[in-house]
């Protein structure tokens, strides 16, 4: 394996590696969104 190619291999996969440890900690930091309960709207009945 020439330079380049060990170059471009090594680049792509921490290319790679952090972009799915950025998009792993956004998921994990993120707050969830509060959404309305959906059942509440389909009771027919108020409780």
């Amino acid at each position: 394996m020439n330079n380049s190619a060990l170059i471009l291999m090594i680049s792509v996969q921490l290319v790679v590696t952090l972009l799915t440890g950025w998009f792993f900690y956004k998921v994990l930091v993120t707050k969830p969104k509060a959404e309305p309960d959906s059942y509440s709207e389909n009771d027919d009945v108020e409780r």
